[in-house]
Parts: structure tokens; sequence; C-alpha cells
């Protein structure tokens, strides 16, 4: 989807958006999977409901894209344009165990700077990919850790109403790999309550999460994270690596050698080539178990 209209695109720079014609998604996700289209960096959370009623207006499907690290987005020219938030400066803010957090900025990035202020619980989080607003989304967790366990507010977009709201944690549901957002809502912003822990301890705590990452995960290379989540009572890694489904491809899809559940881009691989491979081990499961693996990863189809 691309926008040529002079006139919208002057109103869009009134509104503080940045227009970037014909991106590459595959650029801006962790699995370097996506098509083109247009990026509106959003520069103001305030224009946010402004800028959502003039699309709407325009006739001009959109879609909001966080940090881009748990998503599969189909090739090819895309029909909607995408809104992303620019990171705010500054990204957090601090008082006492309580901090405002944007929610552009980075997942781990966030957890090292508040070790820094002797504010730690998050250490499981620190090898999580993407962006604060995307782990409120999905309720990202690891190593017995979730973001929702400290989350006392979140200043949200709703887009069913075109309003900014604060929602209270209490009015949240956080559950596994699951939260109570409407869909199209957007998080701009959190409050986080931590407990205050001593540096050293929150370092030593993080070393060790990234000591089991580093021995479990395909960290180097591009990958979206779990493809599917844990049924009840089960690893869907063990019940794919169990059906010797490692190393397992569909094109430049591959099952990663070292953590059945990552679904690695091991070159050139298409959206359609991930796709066939989550079907196929879906399928595989499905057959020897009973079991239908749930996607974690977020799939956008053209």
């Amino acid at each position: 989807m691309r926008i040529t209209d002079p006139k919208l695109v002057a109103a869009l720079r009134e509104l503080d958006a940045q227009h970037l014609a014909g991106a590459s998604l595959a650029e801006r996700t962790s699995l370097a999977i996506g098509g083109t289209t247009d990026v509106l960096l959003v520069r103001r959370h305030a224009s946010l409901p402004d800028l959502v009623a003039l699309l709407d207006a325009a006739g001009i499907p959109h879609r909001f894209l966080g940090g881009g690290s748990n998503v599969l987005i189909d090739d090819g020219e895309l029909p909607w344009v995408i809104l992303q938030l620019a990171h705010q400066d500054p990204e957090m803010r601090f008082e006492g165990t309580s901090v405002w957090v944007d929610a552009a900025a980075d997942l781990g990035r966030t957890v090292t700077t508040c070790a820094k202020r002797d504010l730690g619980g998050m250490e499981g989080l620190i090898g999580v990919p993407g962006s604060i607003g995307g782990a409120l989304r999905m309720n990202a967790g690891a190593y017995g850790t979730q973001i929702g366990s400290f989350v006392r507010e979140v200043e949200v977009f709703e887009a069913a109403q075109r309003r900014i709201r604060t929602q209270r944690g209490s009015e949240i549901s956080f559950e596994y790999r699951h939260t109570s957002f409407a869909p199209d809502d957007i998080m701009l912003s959190v409050k986080l309550e931590l407990p205050a822990k001593p540096y050293s301890e929150i370092v030593e705590g993080i070393r060790i999460c990234n000591q089991k990452r580093r021995a479990s995960q395909p960290l180097n290379q591009r990958s979206a994270g779990c493809i599917f989540k844990n049924p009840p009572g089960f690893s869907a890694g063990r019940m794919i690596d169990e059906l010797g489904l490692k190393g397992f491809a569909v094109g430049g899809a591959r099952v990663s050698d070292r953590h059945a559940n990552f679904f690695v881009n091991a070159g050139g691989a298409s959206a359609a080539d991930m796709l066939n491979l989550i079907s196929e081990v879906r399928e595989r499961v499905r057959r020897s178990s009973g079991v239908s693996l749930e996607e974690e990863v977020i799939v956008w189809k053209a």
C-alpha cells in the first residue's frame, strides 16, 4: 500500500508522522521475512487519534508493528500501511521503585537499565527480543518471570474508540502468552513496579539466564522466538524434538538444531516457506499425539 496523495502526505507531516515510502518489512522483523509497504513512524503519541482518523477517512488500511520480533509477515506488496512508534526521549523515568517506560523501548535494555538502579525481578526477560510494547501485548515470560507481574498501569491508544486512555494493571488480564488488550490497541507506555535488589544479585541472575539461553537457543540465527505455545502439561519443543524434526526444512525455513520450537530463516526463506513448515510440523505433532499446537508467533497474511 502506497500513500501518494500530496495533500495526505502533507497532513501526515503536520501530525509529526514520518513517511517512509516503500519500506521493506524484512528489514524490520527478526525473521528477516516480510514484503514492502509504506511505514509511518509516529513521533508524537498524542497525534495517534487524529492520525488513525485521517487514514480511515482516506480509506487506507493500516496495521501496527512493534519491535518485529514475534511476527511473520507475508511477502510481496502488502495491502496496508504500517504504523510504528518512534523512540521517545527519555525512554525511562524513575521514581523510587516505580519506572515509566516508553513502549518502543528495547526490553533487554530496560532490564539492564533498571538493574543499574538496583531494581530487579525481570532478570528472566533479559534475552527476550523485542520492545516493551510487544512484551506487554503477549505477556512475555521466561524462566518463571512474566512482565504482567510488574505492570501497574499502561497508557493505551484504544483504536476502537480512537482515544488514549490509561488502563490500570488491575483492569488488565495477564495470562500465559495472552492479555486482554483489544487486537487493535496500541500500547504507548507502561508503569512498572519492581522489587529493590542489590545490583550484584541482579547481574548474577542475568548471567545465569544468558548462560541458559546460549546453551539452548539459536541466538545467532534469524528467528521469531518460540513458534508454538506450550500446550497445558506439555512442552511444544520437546514434542517436536521427539519426532526427530530438528533440522527439518521447507525451502529456506528450518526447525532449529538447538531448540525444536525455534524455526529459523536459514537463508532466503519466504513467508510461504515458514508457513508451510509450521503447518507440516503442527500436523505431524497432531497425528502423533492428538495435540493441536497453537501458534505463539503472530501471522500477517496479505
